[in-house]
């Protein structure tokens, strides 16, 4: 099987998947554009647009290109394309007119495209591609060793070589400002390329390297998610989530991106409820609101009495709401609990069916009392040594001669 966004139509393994049709970030191109035209439909874009969208490194890195004007290219063809520093190979993500909508979403203009895409790759352009997907893995061992003799506060997360092996980007991680010239000194005369430092923030180096979340599934930053929206602590209060930062926090040592995406259901639940209402008074004791259950719309208190004693108390929000604004005006009602009692609703009534046939425990047949097995060898009774003990309380028992 095969995601319909690979636009697969030949019964043969997608386009753009290594893997024979599964889907996982090592192999599919990630964050890509769904495609409607093509996956539900056999009717192709006739309308040609100027420019496609590129990904390199399995959608790691994206970017827009010129058109041939002569030539045509579909969506999974891989092409060689021009970066105005070299040659550099990828695939076409993106083709017609959905490429003039993803640049309006992300706000670049056409006068800003200039390098063009050169021609169709040919099996010399993926080899020499391959291989400079192999060399980043010792390249990156090798980078991390030099950083560390510098003594750099920094760590290099992921690298990435152009398509012709004559260029290399060097993607880190930093809490400030890093003078890495003596570095790319010392990189350049090691790996004999063009070096790129860039700099990129946690939750983006997450997204390039992937991996698994706690809930079991992909990341979604390396899978779907395109913008990092900040996260705070009032997501987690707001859904009444216990402040652990080793649980709130991804893969990246942040909050988890997915705080926020039920934090508005959330907001528009918790306006049912009086925010202003924490205390109660009347005339049994004051009440204090201890937690907010949103998906069952209750409140529940913490009642004093005039004795000192504590008891819970579960209202709806719209009681609560009454008694607040009786407060507010000075009256003080008798009870603040009205149709819904306390721990009346938290428990379910069941009504249990008899199956026992209306057959009563005392008509039941009793099975008879097994004998126990201590004095089955002797079912005369005792023996001389025990009855003299029993009159004799004092007598100490024989021994048993050794054999």
């Amino acid at each position: 099987m095969s995601c319909a966004s690979c636009g697969n139509t030949d019964g043969l393994a997608p386009k753009g998947c290594n893997s024979n049709g599964g889907c996982t970030t090592g192999s599919c191109n990630r964050l890509n554009t769904y495609d409607w035209l093509t996956a539900k439909t056999d009717i192709g874009d006739c309308n040609t647009f100027q420019f496609v969208e590129v990904s390199f490194k399995h959608g790691a890195r994206k970017d827009f290109y010129k058109m041939p004007p002569n030539q045509h290219l579909d969506t999974g063809e891989m092409v060689v394309v021009d970066n105005g520093g070299g040659f550099d190979v990828g695939r076409i993500s993106l083709s017609g007119q959905l490429v003039g909508l993803q640049m309006k979403k992300r706000r670049v203009h056409a006068d800003r495209i200039m390098n063009p895409v050169v021609r169709r790759a040919n099996h010399r352009d993926i080899e020499r591609l391959e291989e400079a997907r192999s060399l980043e893995k010792k390249t990156l061992i090798r980078a991390r060793a030099i950083a560390r003799m510098l003594d750099l506060d920094m760590k290099i997360g992921d690298i990435e070589f152009q398509g012709d092996k004559r260029k290399a980007t060097f993607y880190f991680t930093a809490n400030g400002r890093v003078d890495f010239r003596e570095l790319i000194r010392h990189y350049a005369k090691e790996f004999r390329v063009k070096i790129e430092m860039r700099q990129i923030g946690s939750r983006q180096e997450s997204a390039r390297i992937g991996g698994i979340g706690s809930c079991g599934r992909e990341l979604c930053c390396s899978t779907w998610l395109t913008t990092f929206k900040s996260v705070s602590t009032r997501a987690a209060r707001y859904q009444n989530l216990a402040i652990n930062q080793s649980k709130l926090s991804g893969q990246c040592g942040r909050l988890k991106c997915c705080l926020n995406y039920e934090l508005d259901l959330y907001t528009e639940a918790l306006d049912l409820f009086p925010m202003k209402a924490e205390y109660l008074r009347s005339a049994k004791g004051n009440a204090t609101l201890v937690k907010i259950d949103i998906f069952k719309k209750f409140m529940y208190y913490s009642i004093e009495d005039k004795k000192g004693r504590f008891s819970m108390l579960t209202i709806t929000p719209q009681r609560a709401a009454e008694v607040h604004q009786l407060n507010k005006k000075g009256v003080i009602p008798d009870e603040i609990e009205d149709a819904i009692k306390s721990g009346a609703t938290l428990e379910p009534i069941i009504d249990f069916e008899d199956v026992t046939g209306g057959v009563e425990l005392k008509d039941a047949p009793k099975n008879k009392r097994r004998k126990s097995r201590k004095n089955r060898s002797r079912p005369d009774g005792p023996s001389n040594e025990q009855s003299d003990r029993r009159d004799n309380p004092n007598q100490k028992p024989r021994r048993k001669p050794k054999k």
